[in-house]
């Protein structure tokens, strides 16, 4: 593991997003709950890099991971979990410490993120459905 890892957990809502940030210690460096327009998006992230984050993992189901995807990918390392594989590892788990579970399972490398296309391949695809719907 290494010394000075930092990473996050996201639980994605629709209108929220809990944050959770540890060290490899599993101390909780930083925990704050966020909104989910473009300025909390903006504020989230600029704290996640001012506490060194490198890495963070999210939960989300429907499509509300989209714009904290965006908002983060070039700041730092990515997964996008599935819930359901997070809630069946073992441990202790509730709405309230979702966030913490997510870093502390990345931390100990217990999770594997699914596959997000990067931008252009995003791009084309949402083009193609757009030319899809208009036939």
């Amino acid at each position: 593991m290494d010394k000075d890892r930092i990473v996050a957990g996201l639980d994605v809502h629709k209108d929220t997003i809990y944050l959770c940030v540890m060290d490899n210690t599993e101390a909780v460096i930083f925990a704050k709950v966020y909104g989910t327009l473009t300025p909390d998006l903006e504020l989230m992230c600029s704290e996640m890099v001012s506490h060194g984050v490198t890495e963070a993992a999210m939960e989300s189901t429907s499509t509300y991971w989209v714009p904290v995807w965006n908002a983060l990918c070039e700041s730092m390392s990515l997964k996008l979990v599935n819930p359901y594989f997070i809630k069946q590892l073992p441990g202790r788990k509730s709405d309230v410490k979702d966030a913490q579970w997510i870093a502390e399972c990345l931390l100990k490398n217990l999770i594997r993120g699914s596959f997000v296309p990067d931008k252009t391949v995003q791009d084309m695809r949402k083009y193609n459905r757009r030319i899809f719907d208009l036939n």
